[in-house]
Formats: structure tokens, sequence, C-alpha cells
């Protein structure tokens, strides 16, 4: 008999109403043969109140107390849905997390899911039970309630899809699927109907709201296919499927999303030399601040500037954390708070060229400038004032023509209902610490060299004249990295395949001249160490460990970029082999 996860968000069991229609679906959905599990959010705003009840006993209430606290608005929710369904003649039965046996670490109001049990959940279920679970909570090694953070309730759900080998995990929610951008930004925005584990992964990460980025991690580990759906629709339309494959086989860009409340932190003439990076990153992991965009350009004279990207929310301890390293490695810190990260995602991009360029013409058309940028193998990322971020995402979802549906279709095959799961065997093995850090592959790639245009006009415009020229010569650009150099003026560098280093140096060149910045600076044997994995970004000491390892084999990192499955650091070609052994090393024990 087949399995289905059925997750209902906080809006779709807001009123009593809204919690007879849910019990009304999962009800149809085991007549119509599959056994159902639900996962129930607290209802409507009542995270919020509770919230706001304990901020007025205390500005710092323990985070132990308040996951007792937090954890009893999804108690309210089960029991009511079981109430629900036996009210309209099924049968279930509710259960905490403790009861259905999710173990956690110990992080209280983030905790990591470690193992989850299926022996209870599959005797209700042969039973003829509903199964209904409480989401976002679990409890640690002691059985003190924890709970999982923003999302914990799609990351319950997604879990206990791969735990117990579900069919499908659908959530629903108050919107009809997942978007090419946020509707609320882009009246034009279409729902796709279908988007990879990869992309999505990606979005959520920089915005996209529908979806927490971890419960997108745990399909993309565990291969669960994510149904997005609309509560409020009593069809079976499916709404956007979340699998192992894009919507299209040829587009480029899937989608874009806006981070809006992005910080940035530049550290400017600190020593260029192994284990700079690891004393400043290390410092952040430790205080468990997740970093997103990471620039350094080539150093020069002895000296780098390195600039990051932070929540706003995470920037005062992020600040003192890294005023610290300062210190003690010298240099100058600045930050700016006021700005907003806009990116464009798609799978597509890994093999198709001029995706820079018109994403830079469509900005630089808006008037908008662009003061980093970094690059993944499937994401571009610009930095912007805040106050132009929303004219900056229309400006590409326009440019990429996001609101047509696209000409053809991915191959999907027997994919579109199934994927191809792991055994049994594979999968118990998987669940044990499910959440932990897992490396899927470190490599070396020698076949790429690095250009670099030196002291840049800061204004809108000059990275679509650049790549521009750089596609009229129709090369393959992987790495971009953009970073603010000093008195203004940026340093721009990016890696082309090493048998175009010279093709590419005199485009660079002579968009220098035009604009009348330089040098332009070059280097045809590079090493590019690549890190993949599941929520790397998330999990925030795989930088430190990285920069670690580099620096205890006296390897400099040169450049860097990042992305939610991987982080890419550049150092000398003779360093390369060198460097590959030490990462392999130190992740050795997470390795998949």
């Amino acid at each position: 008999m087949s399995l289905i996860v059925q997750k209902f968000g906080g809006t779709s069991v807001a009123t009593s109403e809204k919690i007879m229609g849910a019990a009304r679906k999962a009800i149809r959905a085991q007549q119509q043969g599959h056994q159902v599990v639900m996962v129930v959010s607290a209802m409507g705003k009542q995270t919020d109140v509770l919230v706001d009840l304990a901020r007025q006993i205390t500005e710092q209430p323990p985070a132990r107390e308040m996951d007792m606290l937090l954890s009893t608005g999804e108690q309210v929710s089960v029991a009511l849905m079981a109430m629900a369904i036996h009210a309209l003649g099924g049968q279930a039965v509710s259960l905490t997390g403790g009861q259905i046996g999710i173990k956690t670490d110990s992080s209280h109001t983030k905790a990591r899911i470690q193992s989850i049990s299926s022996e209870r959940m599959r005797k209700h279920l042969d039973d003829g039970h509903i199964v209904i679970a409480a989401g976002f909570q679990g409890v640690d090694d002691d059985y003190n309630i924890t709970t999982l953070g923003r999302g914990g309730s799609d990351t319950t759900a997604v879990a206990l899809a791969a735990v117990l080998r579900a069919d499908s995990c659908e959530i629903y929610t108050d919107v009809d699927g997942v978007f090419t951008t946020d509707p609320r930004i882009v009246p034009s925005a279409r729902k796709m109907e279908r988007v990879s584990h990869d992309e999505m992964l990606e979005l959520a990460s920089l915005g996209a709201g529908v979806m927490h980025s971890r419960s997108i991690e745990f399909g993309k580990k565990f291969d669960v296919p994510i149904h997005v759906r609309n509560s409020a629709s009593f069809s079976d339309e499916p709404g956007s499927i979340i699998g192992n494959l894009p919507e299209s086989s040829d587009r480029a860009v899937s989608g874009c999303a806006l981070t809006k409340n992005e910080a940035r932190i530049s550290l400017t003439g600190v020593p260029d030399k192994p284990g700079t990076m690891h004393r400043i990153f290390s410092r952040l992991a430790t205080v468990n601040i997740a970093v997103d965009m990471i620039v350094q350009n080539i150093g020069a004279a002895g000296v780098a500037d390195i600039a990051f990207t932070v929540l706003e929310t995470d920037l005062p301890a992020a600040l003192k954390t890294v005023g610290e390293a300062a210190r003690e490695l010298g240099g100058e810190v600045s930050h700016d708070a006021n700005l907003s990260k806009v990116s464009v995602v798609g799978l597509g991009m890994a093999t198709q060229t001029g995706v820079a360029d018109r994403m830079f013409r469509a900005l630089a058309d808006a008037r908008v400038n662009i003061q980093a940028i970094s690059t993944s193998q499937i994401k571009i990322s610009a930095l912007v004032e805040r106050a132009q971020g929303m004219e900056a995402l229309r400006a590409v979802h326009d440019e990429f023509e996001l609101e047509k549906p696209p000409q053809s279709r991915a191959s999907f095959g027997d994919g579109a209902t199934k994927v191809e799961r792991p055994s049994p065997v594979d999968v118990v093995s998987r669940l044990q610490r499910m959440e932990d850090l897992t490396i899927d592959d470190i490599r070396l790639d020698q076949t790429q060299g690095r250009i670099t245009i030196s002291q840049l006009p800061d204004s809108p415009g000059i990275a679509a004249e650049i790549f521009e020229a750089v596609a009229a010569e129709s090369l393959l650009v992987d790495m971009i990295v953009q970073g603010a150099g000093r008195d203004g003026l940026a340093n721009l560098s990016f890696t082309v395949p090493r048998d175009a280093v010279l093709q590419a140096v005199g485009v660079a060149m002579d968009a220098a001249d035009r604009l009348g910045c330089g040098p332009v600076s070059s280097d045809a044997t590079i090493a590019i160490l690549s890190v993949f994995g599941v929520g790397i970004r998330t999990h925030v000491g795989v930088g430190a460990r990285m920069f670690k390892a580099l620096s205890e084999a006296g390897i400099n990192v040169e450049m860097i970029n990042t992305s939610e499955v991987r982080v890419n650091v550049v150092v000398a070609a003779d360093k390369g082999e060198a460097g590959l052994k030490a990462l392999r090393t130190a992740f050795a024990d997470v390795m998949g």
C-alpha cells in the first residue's frame, strides 16, 4: 500500500473550519487506498502569541523553557485534527515528536534531527489509523523537548517521508505552488510545474518563503518528491513538484529571488597568507553565525581584502567576532547594513553561456549598481542597495522572461511519479544522525585559469559591459567574484578554461581601456578545490574546517565562492594535489 505524508501549515489550520477541511483531505487520501501521515503546525499565529507571552514575562527566556512553551502550539493542533477525523467517521491518533521517537541534539530552539523511529507509526498505520504528527519538535537524549527552528514543520514532514519511504510528501500551504519569484513583488511571476531539489535549495536559502531550506536538504539527501499544493483547493491540482528533475531541459534560468535584509562586513588589509581565512571563519562558526556570500579577490603587496554577508539580525554578533579577529590579524573592519541580494538560479547555467551578461545588463538598464558578485554552478548573486532590491528583482525576472512557460520540458519518463530510491539497508544507515553534515564529493579542477581586472569604477553597467564582451567571444565562465576594493574602486575576477585565458585577457584589456581601469592580471594555471554536500551553508563549520585544513597544509586561499551545495576555493596550481589530500582528510568522517 502506498504511503503519503501531508503537511498542513499554520494558515491551513488557523480555524476550526480549516481543520475540518484538512481532515477531509486526509480521509479522502486514505479512501483512495493510501496510508496517511499528517504533520500539523500550530494554528495561525499561535506561535507568535506564545512568543509574546514569554516576552511579557522576561526579555531573555531560557531556551529550554521556550521549547517547552512553543511545542504546545502543535500539540493543540494535532489533538484538534484527530478529533476532526473522528467526527468525520475516520480513525486517527495524534502523537507528539517525543511519542513518535524523533530524537534531536540538544540545541534548544534550533535543534537538528539525529534519528526517527518508525515502529510506532507503522503499527498505527497498519491498524488503519491516520497518524497525526506534531511538527517542529522532538526530544533530546535526556527527553527534554526541543524545537527545530524556522520551517521546522516542513523539516518534520520531509524527514518522516524519508524514514517511512513515503511515495510522496504533500506540503499544503496558502499558495498554489513554487513560483518563478515572489508574486507579491512581481505580479507576473509564474507557478512552476516542477523544480529540482538543487534549484529549490538555492531559492529557499535566498528567501523563497514557500519552503525552508532544511526540508529541501532532506528531500535531496533521501530522494523524497515534494508536492507543494494550496490547502484551499479541493481539486487534485498538483501544484509544484520538487524532485530530481527541473521543469525545462534547456532553460538556463528557472527562477530568481531577493534576500532583502543582507549586511556586508569587509576586512581590508589582512595578511594574504595561509591561516587568515581560518582565523576569521572559525570564530564565526563558534558563535553559530551562518555566512552567505564570501568574496575574496586576488591579494596584492602581501595583503588581501575579504568581504562576506550575513543576515542583518546577525550583524552585531558578527561584527564583535570579526573585530576580535581583526585585532589579531591587523586590517580594518567596515560594514554596510542597507543591502539586499538578487539572484538567478537554474540548472541550465552549468552548460549555457551568456547568463551573467544578460543579468548584469538588465540591472544596468534599471540603473541598479552592483556592489558585489558571487556565483556557483547554478546561481549568480549580486549585492545591491536595499532601496533598489525590488526593482532589481523585477528587472532580472523580465530579462529572462520567466513569466512565460518553457518551450520544452524535461524528459520525465517514470520520474514524473517515482524516483529511484535508496535500498532499505542504505536508508537505515543514512538515517543515523539524519541532519549531520554529509559531504558527497571533494574535487580538484586543474582545467581553468583566472583573469582579474582591478580598480573598476563603482557605477552601474561596468559588469554588464565586461561580460557582454566575454559572451561575444563565446567564452564559458565558471567563477565570478567581485568585491569592493579600496577608495571606492572594485576588483573583479573570473575563471575560464585554460586554453581560453589569452583570449579572455585580450577581452579584459580592451574593456579596461574603454572603462579607464586596470591593470589586468591573469594566471593560466590555477587549481580550484570544491567541496560538495547538502546544506553546506546551514552547517556553519564547513568553511572553517576547509580553511583550517588548507592552513595546516601551508596553502593560501586566493579566491572563494559559495552556494548551498558547493564551496569553491582557488589556490596556486602547484598546491592543488596537496589541497585535495588535506580536504579529503579533514572531511573523512562525514564523506557520504
